[in-house]
């Protein structure tokens, strides 16, 4: 149900649907129509400049122009005052480590979702079980809160099942996260950190991917997640909300899941690996680098209104990723020279070539905004991060 007071034309499911057509007629026209964004001045002006420069400067234009916030010394949470965090996906890969340093800080009042009705928090914490769609009451787990940290997401999935991915994943990462900012915005939080995704920008790298590139989303997963940035930027420029997104590459730590899982895996049982030739960089993140981004646009006065693409500041290639791996496990790594021309071959022989690039292919990121604007530099180094993601 829709929290009380919100005008229907302004609905998580007006701007859902408006941030999905804004995308989709930016792909095909280059051109993004003029939402309803109420008096903001600031919204109109860069709208405006996405619709003189076209598509090169449009949609990330619209994501990067800073939003104007009204001048007020109530505007932030009195650094007199504890914070209150809400944490959705408390109990996920990024969110159990994050609530878990949050509350030994003890830097803010934590309220945490999860969908299991028991709480694996202690006392300390509330626990709100919560079903996150765009249906959902978030009343009660608002009160009083200041700040949230939306984690909870439909996440990428390899050989999805689903009969309309991009339906699914926009339910969930879309419609239902604009639910929350929506009612976070009337409830009067005053901040909104959104964790996104790298495949906003895209899959592959002959450079760096920065913070103000073009979007470049080619799977539903970076879709849904590219259409709630645009519908968040709309909520905070009609609101005040200030909304900072984080975009991070592969995440890795204490039970990791996916390829990284697999790689240790293979590893692990000294299998010989065919990647000693490959030459390509990949950007990751250490799951505590990760949290300390976070935290860091928790409260920083200027990472409102910014994107910032996370990293371990370190780039590795396959084979290095393989020797940190090794190193962790305490075994040596059995790596051996084969042509990468004819890896990929094989790859697309056996249809993986999707595993292909995620595991050999160049994904770089590049973290200096978060340096420049946060002074930020992340707390361990790869060889740290994946020592303790194989403990």
């Amino acid at each position: 149900m829709n929290p009380s007071g919100i005008e229907k034309a302004h609905s998580f499911n007006d701007i859902s649907n408006r941030a999905q057509s804004r995308w989709n007629q930016s792909t095909e026209s280059g051109v993004i129509s003029q939402p309803d964004t109420g008096n903001s001045e600031a919204a109109a002006q860069r709208l405006d400049l996405i619709n003189a420069k076209g598509l090169g400067a449009g949609v990330t234009a619209f994501l990067l122009m800073p939003i104007s916030l009204p001048a007020s010394e109530d505007a932030w949470v009195s650094r007199e005052k504890i914070m209150r965090c809400l944490v959705t996906g408390a109990a996920g890969f990024v969110g159990s480590p994050l609530v878990k340093r949050l509350h030994i800080d003890k830097t803010c009042e934590l309220v945490a979702t999860t969908r299991s009705q028991a709480s694996p928090f202690p006392p300390e914490v509330a626990h709100f079980p919560i079903e996150i769609t765009d249906g959902t009451d978030w009343t009660a787990a608002l009160e009083g809160v200041d700040v949230i940290v939306h984690l909870a997401a439909r996440v990428h999935i390899m050989n999805d099942r689903a009969a309309d991915p991009l339906a699914e994943f926009r339910r969930v990462n879309t419609a239902a996260a604009l639910n929350l900012a929506e009612q976070a915005a009337h409830a009067g939080v005053q901040r909104f950190v959104f964790i996104s995704t790298i495949k906003v920008n895209g899959e592959q790298t002959d450079r760096p991917f920065r913070h103000d590139d073009r979007p470049n989303p080619i799977d539903p997963y970076g879709i849904s997640k590219l259409e709630c940035e645009i519908g968040l930027r709309e909520i905070a420029a009609r609101t005040g909300m200030e909304v900072v997104i984080i975009r991070p590459p592969l995440v890795y730590g204490p039970g990791a899941r996916g390829n990284f899982a697999l790689l240790v895996n293979l590893v692990r049982r000294k299998l010989p690996l065919p990647f000693a030739s490959l030459k390509n960089r990949r950007t990751l993140v250490a799951v505590q680098n990760l949290v300390d981004l976070i935290i860091a646009c928790m409260d920083h006065p200027a990472a409102a209104g910014e994107t910032f693409l996370a990293g371990d500041g370190e780039d590795l290639s396959t084979p290095d990723l393989i020797r940190g791996i090794a190193a962790g496990l305490g075994v040596k790594p059995m790596l051996v020279p084969f042509p990468p021309a004819l890896l990929h071959m094989a790859a697309k022989a056996l249809g993986k070539e999707a595993v292909y690039q995620r595991l050999c292919g160049s994904l770089q990121v590049d973290i200096s905004r978060a340096r420049d604007v946060l002074g930020w530099s992340p707390v361990v180094t790869p060889r740290e991060g994946l020592k303790q993601a194989v403990e």
